[in-house]
């Protein structure tokens, strides 16, 4: 269920990113929504019903299309439809916030949108997706089922915020020339408004736009709610807590905190030694095993 939610959420912040960058880069604006496609790893299934990357087909698909299974509206009503089953498991005000959100949704992405009310429909998106939040934290009692709920979030969570520097730094920047340009700064300064954290960000290191910094900031500080680093803890604390007075062995626990301590052993110099995209592609499949791990070691699936 939370996994679903986050994801929905996630996607409007992808297509944020896409928008602003379409709006500010200096190439064709498919070239943008393009790469928004392929960090969403939908690519393949986009083109069998669509030609090109004009900005009304990817925003249709990614938003609306039901037929795309990571579509905004296709989570929401995943996450729904899960809600529904578990629904005595949920407090009335964490199942009422995700049926509004479901209902408000579907009513907002029922036709087309325009690209003018583009970002009033993401920042709804957004909103609704945090009443869940809040009613879950204000309402829910803190045993295995909130964790679980947590593990969910974050999972999905830190997937995302991998992929939107990957749509920065390795697909929309032109070239290498570009590198410490006004251009270059517009789309960091975009990336962190896409996560939420233009004023955290100044609030920490003022506000020249520094490259270096910005990737700390989203990689490894443990105060920024999007951070990878902030993900894999929650991660990590969220497992501890299910495994109390649990006997079982759960090779899950080991893992996070092996990826725990693989991320642990970069800076900002090693990850810019090796590539941040390198650096990210793995991170997105230790985030996407450790996932796995958890469904196996916790029977999600049979």
């Amino acid at each position: 269920m939370f996994r679903y939610l986050e994801r929905s959420e996630n996607i409007a912040r992808l297509v944020d990113a896409g928008l602003r960058m379409a709006l500010t880069g200096p190439s064709n604006a498919r070239d943008e929504w393009s790469s928004v496609i392929d960090t969403a790893a939908v690519r393949e299934e986009y083109l069998k019903q669509h030609q090109d990357f004009g900005s009304k087909g990817v925003v249709d698909y990614l938003l609306r299309d039901r037929s795309n299974p990571s579509s905004v509206m296709s989570s929401i009503t995943t996450a729904r439809n899960n809600a529904r089953l578990v629904r005595t498991a949920l407090t009335r005000e964490v199942w009422e916030a995700t049926n509004e959100c479901w209902i408000v949704l579907g009513e907002l992405l029922s036709k087309p949108i325009p690209e003018r009310e583009l970002p009033d429909v993401l920042s709804t998106i957004r909103r609704q997706n945090a009443q869940v939040r809040g009613a879950l934290h204000g309402t829910m009692l803190r045993n295995d089922i909130f964790n679980f709920c947590r593990l969910g979030t974050f999972l999905e969570r830190a997937d995302n915020t991998a992929r939107i520097l990957d749509v920065k730094y390795y697909v929309l920047l032109p070239s290498a020339s570009q590198v410490g340009s006004s251009l270059d700064n517009v789309q960091w300064d975009t990336i962190l408004r896409s996560v939420s954290g233009q004023r955290a960000y100044r609030m920490m290191h003022g506000p020249d736009v520094d490259t270096r910094n910005i990737v700390h900031f989203l990689v490894f500080d443990p105060r920024m709610p999007r951070s990878l680093t902030f993900c894999f803890n929650k991660i990590a604390d969220n497992l501890r807590h299910l495994t109390i007075g649990d006997d079982l062995p759960r090779p899950c626990l080991d893992l996070i905190d092996h990826q725990v301590a693989w991320l642990n052993g970069y800076t900002v110099e090693k990850v810019f030694d090796r590539g941040l995209h390198e650096f990210l592609e793995e991170y997105k499949q230790r985030s996407n095993s450790l996932g796995l791990q958890i469904e196996k070691d916790y029977r999600f699936y049979q």
